[in-house]
């Protein structure tokens, strides 16, 4: 490994400073020492390690990579400085979209993560201070919530309509020639701009074979958000030139105008501007008009109280959530209840720390209320017998009127029973509270500023 300065490593200017700076300025960096400098290298290899992730065509597992290394760095160095290393297809895998349909993801063999993660390290300094403040997607010190509170402020001073759009399989059909003209603008060493094609051309192993990949930058690559970025930096200079209110969030973008006849002429607008100068494809059936109060982003909503925009969970994320916790609480998974609630409680704790951000509570509550009666239902269904589910109900300090005496026996479906008045009382929010019980609404109430 080549040493490096300390000078010679870019660094990431303040906001303000880059934007006075020309957009023709390319940086007079040493980037490709930079790069494959050992300082460098030892945190992409930490982080790669640190993401873990699935084994790419060669079957090598992350845990792997470090004593590979140690063996065989000196041949690779060799390969990366002459110019004549070749980068591994990627493997294909699907995963399913919340709305339906597949998402298609590229796994890179650990080796060409190492690679590509030691150079999205040098190249994000370089790029991040020149993007737009309205793009919040994979970049340092920006998140999800930043764009939903940017998207609030947007309708809450009379941005009352949006335009979603939709871009057609972005990272499927992102142009190779323009992405890397785009890169090229910052970005002087022929070698980094080498490899970093090569990567784009390397191809994806599909089925067996390996498709060429003329268009695109494959889903779950460490250099693919920094690309998606740089490509759609465009995008957002020219809302920006237009004075559109807007977020970006990676390839979601919600644009905020003040009527329905502006919002339709700023989709066909900004949809062909995408396809001729992008030379991406706009998805015309999902792109749409929407009032702000019906639209999500990035799972949330807006909702108008006392003259103030407010956030909410979406409803959709609500059915995911719903979807997820079925399969937790299926009566057909056979293991405790202690292990249910674990699985349960650590998805919930993410669930809230994401969507804590909501200004309301009810939500919360009418989802603890839900997955209160699943749980009730998995009980019943554990308890088996007749003669064990009155023993527990009495146990649990329920007493039966002589009408409800038989309430075990009798002949209800599981679901409609968890919603039987002795359950409820018997199995109460105190009940599940003592069993380990984590509520998502407690859980947002302690996030809330006091």
């Amino acid at each position: 490994m080549r040493p490096v300065h300390t000078a010679e490593v870019p660094v990431e200017r303040s906001d303000q400073t880059a934007r006075h700076q020309d957009d023709n300025h390319r940086e007079a960096v040493p980037l490709w020492e930079a790069v494959f400098s050992k300082e460098n290298l030892l945190a992409a290899l930490k982080r790669v390690e640190a993401n873990r992730g699935a084994p790419g065509v060669d079957g090598m597992i992350t845990e792997e990579l470090r004593p590979w290394i140690a063996q065989n760095w000196p041949k690779v160095w060799a390969e990366l400085d002459a110019g004549t290393y070749r980068p591994a297809p990627v493997r294909r895998v699907t995963i399913p979209k919340p709305n339906g349909g597949e998402r298609m993801l590229g796994v890179p063999r650990v080796l060409d993560r190492l690679i590509q993660q030691a150079i999205a390290q040098v190249l994000v300094p370089v790029f991040d201070p020149h993007f737009s403040g309205a793009s919040f997607g994979f970049r340092p010190g920006r998140s999800a919530h930043q764009a939903v509170r940017v998207g609030r402020r947007a309708v809450q001073d009379g941005n009352r309509w949006v335009v979603d759009l939709d871009l057609d399989k972005f990272f499927d059909r992102v142009n190779h020639d323009a992405l890397m003209a785009r890169v090229a603008r910052r970005v002087e060493d022929k070698k980094v701009l080498k490899l970093i094609r090569r990567y784009l051309e390397a191809g994806i192993l599909a089925d067996g074979a390996v498709v060429a990949s003329d268009e695109g930058t494959p889903q779950g690559s460490p250099l693919s958000p920094l690309l998606s970025n740089i490509m759609l930096d465009d995008l957002d200079r020219e809302l920006f030139k237009r004075e559109h209110r807007f977020v970006r969030y990676a390839d979601d973008v919600m644009i905020f105008v003040r009527s329905e006849r502006a919002a339709r002429r700023t989709l066909a607008s900004v949809a062909t501007f995408i396809e001729r100068r992008l030379r991406l494809r706009v998805n015309r059936e999902k792109s749409k008009v929407t009032p702000a109060f019906k639209a999500s982003l990035l799972g949330f909503g807006y909702y108008l109280t006392k003259g103030q925009v407010k956030i909410r969970v979406d409803r959709k994320a609500v059915k995911r959530l719903k979807d997820t916790v079925r399969r937790i609480t299926s009566r057909t998974w056979g293991v405790s209840m202690a292990h249910r609630l674990d699985k349960l409680n650590r998805f919930s704790v993410g669930w809230v720390a994401y969507f804590g951000l909501s200004d309301t509570s009810r939500v919360f509550a009418e989802i603890d209320h839900w997955v209160r009666r699943r749980l009730r239902q998995v009980q019943w269904v554990q308890w088996k017998t007749s003669q064990r589910k009155n023993s527990m109900l009495q146990k649990l300090g329920y007493e039966f009127t002589d009408q409800e005496r038989s309430v075990a026996v009798q002949r209800k479906r599981y679901w409609r029973a968890s919603h039987l008045k002795p359950l409820e009382i018997a199995m109460n929010n105190a009940y599940w509270n003592g069993q380990g019980y984590k509520s998502f609404k407690d859980s947002w109430s302690r996030r809330q500023p006091a």
